[in-house]
């Protein structure tokens, strides 16, 4: 590990990455690294709280959109952890060995591929609960959800693996041996490596809306019958609208890097700038919704955590008052 000024000699490849991350302004660097504190660290303390709760209550880990909610909330503290360890390390200016980034970025594309696949399931569910409630309790089991959080994350790993074997193959071995920033614009150096990716993005995200505009309608559908609960219906629906503006969200963040790209070669300031706004807007904001949908939203849920909450305050006050007689 070293910093940046100790590294001059390295190569333009590397260092065109370098000046992707670190801003020139000692004032403007202060600042973004004091807002993502302000931002992420709040929403890592609920999303705990949540999984806590989740942990607690027995009724919870037996049910489908629950665990799937759980999963949701564990793939989004560790992409928040992750992408504030890069915000450190970019404030530092700390390189790192290539070595150390590559597993680093495989985990961070794979939970964050994970979200949207997850909020997917989820929708499946709302779908299958609503239109077909006779059969949801033998097609949502607890097995069966367990499966499809695993499908999830292979499927999450695929593209980070074919990423790291299409690296290994093309590049050159001393670009395997360099120090840079941890982030996966390094797992892509070549320009046609990731117009295959965005292309993949593109056919990824198509796939992911056409199933919940489907869940969407037939809930719709489903809502105009009268041997449906309309209560029931118009929370999916409402449930569904808010997963698919996280999913709407996420996928915007994946199209960031390509618009960033044409940005920097106008005027890397303003790149600076645009960067920061994508953090915050598509890789935060995007990750607080999850709460929203469920965590507060979910009566039976936000009965628990406000338990769990009020329990944890009335413990720390009886050992103040034992602390100071």
């Amino acid at each position: 590990m070293c910093t940046a000024e100790c590294n001059s000699s390295q190569n333009a490849n590397s260092s065109s990455h370098q000046l992707q991350l670190v801003s020139s302004v000692p004032l403007t660097k202060d600042l973004l690294l004091a807002i993502t504190q302000i931002f992420v660290w709040p929403f890592v303390y609920i999303n705990v709280l949540m999984l806590f709760t989740f942990y607690r209550k027995q009724s919870f880990r037996t049910e489908t959109r629950y665990i799937l909610f759980a999963n949701t909330l564990l793939t989004d503290v560790i992409f928040l952890l992750l992408t504030d360890f890069v915000v450190i390390l970019s404030y530092g200016s700390v390189l790192m060995p290539m070595a150390f980034c590559i597993p680093f970025c495989i985990l961070m594309e794979t939970v964050s591929s994970c979200t949207p696949l997850t909020i997917t399931a989820m929708c499946v569910e709302r779908y299958v609960a609503i239109c077909m409630p006779l059969r949801h309790s033998a097609i949502s089991t607890t097995s069966r959800t367990l499966t499809a959080i695993l499908i999830i994350w292979i499927i999450s790993s695929i593209k980070p693996f074919m990423d790291v074997f299409i690296l290994v193959t093309t590049v050159s071995e001393q670009y395997l041996f360099d120090l840079t920033f941890c982030h996966y614009d390094i797992m892509t150096p070549e320009q046609w490596h990731r117009l295959i990716g965005g292309s993949l993005y593109i056919i990824y995200f198509i796939i992911i809306l056409f199933i919940e505009f489907f869940c969407y309608l037939m809930i719709v559908l489903a809502a105009r019958a009268a041997s449906v609960d309309k209560r029931s219906a118009g929370k999916g629906l409402r449930t569904i609208s808010l997963h698919m503006l996280q999913l709407i969200l996420c996928t915007i963040e994946i199209i960031c890097p390509y618009i960033e790209a044409v940005v920097i070669q106008i005027d890397i300031q303003l790149y600076l700038s645009v960067r920061s706004f994508n953090f915050f807007t598509f890789n935060v904001i995007a990750r607080a919704v999850s709460p929203l949908v469920y965590g507060l939203r979910d009566e039976k849920f936000y009965a628990a955590l406000l338990y769990y909450v009020r329990c944890r305050q009335k413990h720390i006050s009886s050992e103040n008052r034992e602390s100071n007689p």
